[in-house]
């Protein structure tokens, strides 16, 4: 399902959002595209109003240029999002906690033994974590049979994929209603079936990166080379088909593939560098001067619109094919 192709209705359902800053705020647009109630919690009143701000001028931004999700209006979308500084009070009454706190371990220790305090035997209590294990921080939690990782990919908004990572001792029905939720609010969750480190899309990543690393910094390619390797090459192949399926239709299946390719594919791969020991100072500068040629550090900021706007339109696009 695509994330644009959702037609959506009031939810008389609240959701909580626990921290307030850019996917806490993006959190709370998908979900009141979704029709549904959102409070969103932040310690700090001036962080709160100025999160509410963000959220009301973004909807009204993508209403504008025809990006905004479900059948409700920015303004109705809008009115569906308060802010508050008292945790209690965001939890009261919601089904799902979405924590959107920084990735950080202590600090997620520390706020999820305060939610621990307010939640239910019945809400979900999820977080936006990225590489951290909920088992790191829930262990020792009265309701850590509740809890789990819901982890967006930046933007959520429109790259509408969810990693679900359930604890060993997270509740199986906890697993099933937060994909059953990704999936009514326009999100494509994936369930991992057992905790790893990095989960399993910053895993690729990051095997994608190192080697990319690796071949900068022993002169194979430049960094505009390396980057135009993805995006007029295996990017436009991967946002329709996965590696897999393009091994099964590069063959006759899979099966085939690996007859044929296998061998080649381990002499390669046994070419390969060891991860790099750190991503070195000197490559990293070396890769910044060649950046800032066509987008300077002043620039980012366009920069980072302009990828939405990208990203807005593919959307758009594989959600047209899919009705054909």
């Amino acid at each position: 399902m695509s994330s644009l192709d959702v037609s959506r209705e009031l939810k008389d359902e609240k959701i909580a959002i626990v921290g307030s800053g850019l996917i806490g705020q993006i959190w709370a647009m998908i979900f009141a595209g979704a029709g549904y109630r959102v409070s969103l919690f932040d310690i700090d009143p001036s962080q709160v109003k100025k999160a509410l701000q963000g959220i009301k001028d973004t909807l009204a931004e993508y209403e504008h240029k025809g990006h905004l999700r479900g059948t409700l209006s920015a303004a109705d979308q809008t009115d569906l999002v308060t802010g508050c500084c008292d945790l209690a009070q965001c939890m009261d009454g919601a089904k799902h906690v979405q924590e959107c706190v920084p990735e950080n371990l202590e600090l997620k220790r520390k706020v999820f033994q305060q939610i621990d305090q307010h939640a239910t035997s019945k809400m979900v209590l999820a977080s936006s974590s990225s590489c951290i294990l909920s088992s790191q921080f829930a262990s020792d939690l009265k309701h850590k049979d509740r809890v789990l990782i819901a982890h967006p990919v930046n933007p959520p908004y429109f790259i509408p994929l969810v990693e679900i990572i359930p604890a060993e001792w997270t509740n199986p029905d906890v697993t099933r209603c937060t994909r059953d939720l990704m999936e009514q609010i326009g999100q494509s969750p994936v369930t991992l079936n057992k905790e790893l480190p990095g989960f399993a899309l910053n895993r690729i990543q990051y095997a994608i990166i190192n080697e990319c690393w690796n071949m900068v910094q022993s002169g194979v390619l430049s960094a505009s080379d390396i980057d135009k390797l993805m995006y007029d090459g295996l990017g436009p192949r991967y946002a329709f088909i996965g590696p897999l399926e393009t091994m099964h239709l590069n063959a006759d299946g899979i099966v085939d593939y690996c007859k044929r390719y296998a061998d080649g594919a381990y002499r390669v791969s046994s070419t390969f560098k060891p991860p790099p020991i750190q991503y070195d100072i000197p490559t990293a500068e070396s890769v910044m001067k060649e950046m800032e040629k066509t987008i300077p550090v002043e620039r980012l900021s366009d920069r980072r619109k302009w990828r939405d706007d990208r990203l807005a339109a593919l959307a758009m696009l594989k959600k047209d094919i899919d009705k054909v």
